[in-house]
């Protein structure tokens, strides 16, 4: 005990016993308030070394200071507010499942506010544990088993201590990265940087990321918008009359097939369709399918899909728009279109977090009114994969909160099994015989494609004995690829090519992902229009008798006759229908023909050459347009005519199954809503899947029954 007196009678031992108070605390409140997603050890290891690094160097701080009492002060104010963080974040993300951030901090009275004007509500009885450090540092200071410590501190220690906390903050930071690449740079979910650097770093990195922001924003003015505005009004393509409206009144039901690449439809591996299912559907003369349809992301990958397909603007050239901008953002959004001007309930169901993509906050500003994260799904520790629940199961339990939706409704269903490192268990395989390549991701792709068939199939036939498919148009798309550039070799010997063969033409038409519109009485087919992610919004508005004119959407109705067919990578290559434009390392242009794979040599067809360099003007000019759109939050500048900017502060996410039922009761007779016109009867009965975790028991789709039908408690 005199030992450990004596440390702590030392300016550096009672810094040393803060640190530990604080670690301590962090780790804490890592697993018991936080869900971070820990998933291997090596994540346990930098959670719990995590809070380490910036306590050292922020206590630190009050090392340089030579007047010992005023050091200590100054050590205990900053001690003080790091617990004030921790707690804070305890409180907010019990209510947000967020983390506050530089924008919240510095609204006191909205964190006031979004914490529903009193924490008591939300605390809880391990609470106690958060403060119990304060009560054993006062103990310790009022019966003087610590004094101060009045020797001057030399700035040489000073200065060492605070670089052993870098220098672990570095080590921290690589074997982070290790774990996750690209961890600071793709930015995909907040409670990642939380999970490997911690509560400061989140904040000091989210306040720089604000700052930087910001600084562009305010040097923003409203005669931005006028280029803006008059480029999408020259580049304004017309509906189709054939077309425009066809699926007005209409439930709309997006599928977001992850990883889903063109090449697996119709594709057989040992003499076995890969997806039986969606061929069927493909060929089905009830569907317009396009064969020439591209992704369009960057790092950003399924998020800028979304952004695409919601909004109409490309995601940005580096990092993901959901994370840096999504929060802030003003957008003009499906939900929110089709909600005022049609009268649409909007939804999205997703076995991940709510805060993976920053989806929980982005979905508000976008006007969705549902959001069905992991947290309103039954999850057990063989339900989940790494990115959430399987197809099967998530899909065959949407439909308890489906069926309780409002009509007409635009709902949207992020599937996940089908993501990298495509790993099923083998419980999960119907039998499907995986192809023999030195490559077991490759391998894998085709088991996790053929199991989200199958989870599709069951989907359609649920829509099918419901009533809900008679009245709605399915649209099915592939966000990415699935197998990247460095696979494609491994690849190769299942799509009939030579290895030595590949070049980067073939890997440009690795980037083809499916597109399928599907309704009954569609009379669709195979349609060859070139066209990408970003041509998806002005398509499915025109379909639902939404004229875009007014609207800022950089894509074009792949249906129209003035549709533009170049296809426009977040790289700055792209396509068109005859020809595909990449550049080499020193960014010059490779032009190659599309039916054959050649090469073109521009310098003998200088005509071609001149046709080249307009269109990649075309391709800088629409990407500098959506850059400048997002970075600098233009559409806070311009309302449509009928429109109303979205309020995000008027949805929470929290309570969703109470909204459906008081929706429905408040209703009554006018509810439009699958289960009303059911005669307010579950129509869950009706799906029917194979999956081996339910073993043929419904009572898990079927668990919320009675709260649906409002006899119980509806808070979640």
């Amino acid at each position: 005990m005199n030992k450990l007196k004596n440390i702590l009678d030392k300016r550096l031992g009672f810094m040393g016993l803060l640190i530990f108070f604080l670690w301590i605390k962090t780790v804490i409140a890592y697993y018991a308030d936080f869900s971070l997603g820990v998933s291997d050890p090596l994540q346990h290891l930098i959670l719990i070394i995590n809070p380490i690094a910036t306590a050292v160097i922020l206590l630190s701080i009050a090392l340089y200071i030579n007047r010992p009492k005023i050091s200590y002060i100054v050590m205990g104010v900053i001690y003080v507010l790091e617990s004030a963080l921790l707690y804070g974040n305890i409180l907010y993300y019990r209510e947000f499942s967020d983390f506050l951030s530089f924008n919240t901090i510095a609204g006191v009275s909205k964190v006031s506010k979004g914490l529903g004007g009193s924490a008591a509500n939300m605390m809880q009885p391990h609470d106690f544990i958060y403060g119990l450090d304060f009560i054993i540092i006062a103990i310790l200071l009022l019966t003087h088993y610590i004094k101060i410590d009045d020797r001057p501190m030399r700035k040489l220690t000073a200065i060492a201590t605070t670089f052993l906390g870098i220098f672990f903050f570095a080590f921290n930071l690589t074997i982070a990265e290790s774990n996750r690449p690209q961890l600071l740079g793709r930015t995909f979910d907040r409670a990642y940087i939380v999970k490997y650097l911690g509560l400061n770093t989140f904040l000091a990195y989210d306040s720089i990321k604000t700052v930087q922001n910001n600084q562009v924003r305010s040097e923003a003015v409203g005669t931005d918008m006028d280029d803006v505005l008059a480029y999408t009004k020259q580049n304004y393509a017309q509906p189709n009359a054939k077309y425009f409206g066809k699926a007005q009144g209409k439930n709309i039901i997006v599928i977001h097939l992850e990883s889903f690449q063109q090449f697996l439809i119709n594709d057989k591996v040992n003499g076995q369709e890969v997806t039986p299912f969606l061929n069927s559907l493909y060929n089905d003369k009830n569907t317009m399918s396009f064969d020439n349809f591209y992704h369009e992301v960057g790092q950003g990958k399924t998020s800028d899909a979304e952004n695409m397909l919601e909004t109409g603007l490309f995601g940005l050239p580096e990092g993901s728009l959901f994370s840096k901008l999504g929060s802030d953002n003003t957008f003009q959004a499906a939900p929110a279109i089709l909600g005022q001007k049609e009268g649409y309930t909007s939804a999205v169901f997703h076995g991940n977090i709510g805060s993976f993509w920053n989806r929980d906050n982005v979905y508000k500003n976008m006007g969705y009114n549902y959001f069905f994260d992991s947290s309103y799904y039954n999850k057990t520790d063989d339900s989940s994969l790494e990115y959430g629940m399987k197809d099967k199961l998530m899909l065959s339990e949407s439909v308890k909160y489906l069926e309780q939706l409002q009509q007409p409704f635009y709902a949207k269903f992020i599937t996940v099994t089908n993501h990298y490192p495509f790993q099923l268990p083998d419980e999960d395989n119907d039998g499907f015989q995986a192809p023999d390549t030195d490559n077991s991701a490759v391998n894998n792709y085709f088991v996790t494609a053929h199991y989200l068939d199958n989870a599709l199939k069951e989907f359609f036939d649920y829509l099918k004995s419901s009533g809900i498919y008679d009245n709605s148009m399915i649209v099915l798309y592939g966000d990415h690829y699935g197998l990247s550039n460095s696979q494609n070799t491994a690849l190769s010997s299942l799509l009939g090519v030579d290895n030595s063969d590949w070049t980067d033409f073939n890997d440009s038409q690795m980037q083809k992902v499916p597109f399928m519109i599907h309704m009954k009485g569609l009379k669709g087919g195979i349609n060859h229009t070139y066209g990408g992610e970003i041509d998806v919004l002005p398509t499915l508005l025109h379909l639902a008798g939404i004229n875009t004119k007014q609207y800022v959407q950089l894509g074009t109705d792949l249906l129209s006759n003035q549709h533009n067919p170049i296809v426009i990578f977040r790289n700055k290559n792209f396509i068109t229908p005859h020809y595909t434009v990449l550049k080499d390392s020193d960014g010059n242009p490779e032009v190659f023909k599309n039916n054959t794979g050649e090469q073109v040599d521009l310098e003998q067809d200088p005509e071609l050459k001149q046709k080249v360099a307009k269109w990649q003007d075309y391709v800088n000019t629409k990407l500098k347009l959506s850059d400048t759109i997002n970075n600098k939050n233009l559409l806070r500048f311009y309302t449509p005519t009928g429109f109303t900017p979205i309020d995000p502060k008027t949805e929470s996410y929290q309570n969703e199954i109470q909204k459906l039922v008081q929706t429905r009761n408040s209703l009554g007779l006018k509810s439009t809503s699958v289960y009303s016109k059911n005669g307010n009867k579950s129509t869950t009965d009706l799906y029917n899947t194979d999956a081996p975790e339910l073993n043929g028991d419904r009572s898990v789709i079927d668990s919320w029954s009675t709260i649906l039908k409002g006899d119980n408690d509806t808070t979640k």
